[in-house]
């Protein structure tokens, strides 16, 4: 068999696609290209693949890269379903987890759960998440804009529209986060335009459940509403203008009402993973 030259090495990706964060893949990756100091291929990670249109549009990223996937899926039907499209399209697959499951089972006599997110990658992992709380944390309601560029994500949106804890949420899995404010009255950040679009998404909210957030907030902080702040009218002004933001930046718009937390994070992570490479770092 030929070897690829190293021009051709370049050229190809490694994905990492898994059920989870993904941390067990980067950490196999990390180890491997360990010793291979010559080449420097991009690693893709494509976390939190729940289900088959999920895994289908991952596989044709790959196949448009010509790349190679590193697979920790646990699920047997998604697993089974990666295998069977590698085959499909002559992918080559390293899977990190089967034959351990395999064994496992035979020699204890039990079953494996099957579910994603269980393997924390342990103290990478742990340094990792420490690493973007702290950056969340510095960068959250409009702090250190000029730092944007260093975020996985970015979120925007009008106030109490749930941006501070989708990010704290989201950065406790790993991600850095930081989130921008937006106000009518003032333009937004130059930054928010200056860094990837593909990085940004913007949050909106039905104005009812808005209007209950603010009173809440206000009845808390000061025992009274307070307008405009919560005047209806004020409040649709707000998203309208937001709404143009988001238009003007070509960000991706998510719908936070009546969501619990865990699902927007999905969907955000989703929306990030499907359009933005990650290098694993040096």
């Amino acid at each position: 068999m030929e070897l690829a030259t190293l021009e051709q090495a370049e050229d190809r990706a490694i994905f990492i696609i898994s059920g989870g964060a993904g941390a067990l893949g980067k950490h196999m990756a990390r180890v491997a290209l360990a010793q291979f100091p010559s080449i420097h291929p991009t690693v893709v990670i494509v976390p939190q693949i729940r289900d088959a249109d999920q895994l289908r549009a991952a596989m044709a990223r790959v196949v448009e890269r010509n790349g190679v996937v590193i697979h920790t899926m646990v699920d047997p039907y998604l697993r089974a379903l990666l295998i069977a499209l590698a085959e499909e399209y002559n992918i080559t697959t390293i899977d990190t987890i089967s034959d351990p499951l395999n064994q496992l089972a035979t020699t204890f006599g039990c079953t494996p759960l099957g579910l994603p997110g269980l393997y924390q990658g342990e103290h990478e992992a742990y340094l990792e998440r420490i690493k973007a709380i702290e950056y969340t944390v510095e960068h959250d309601d409009g702090r250190n804009t000029h730092e944007l560029d260093q975020a996985d994500v970015v979120l925007t949106g009008v106030s109490r529209v749930g941006k501070t804890p989708l990010s704290i949420y989201m950065s406790v899995l790993g991600w850095k986060v930081a989130n921008i404010p937006l106000v009518r009255e003032l333009p937004p950040p130059p930054q928010l335009f200056t860094v990837d679009k593909r990085r940004v998404v913007g949050l909106t909210i039905d104005i009812d459940v808005l209007s209950r957030h603010r009173h809440w907030r206000h009845l808390d902080a000061s025992g009274g509403a307070l307008r405009p702040y919560t005047d209806e009218r004020a409040m649709e002004d707000e998203l309208f203008a937001a709404r143009q933001v988001f238009r003007q930046g070509g960000f991706a718009v998510v719908n936070v009402t009546n969501r619990p937390i865990e699902e927007t994070a999905d969907h955000v992570i989703a929306l990030i993973s499907r359009y933005v490479e990650y290098r694993l770092p040096s």
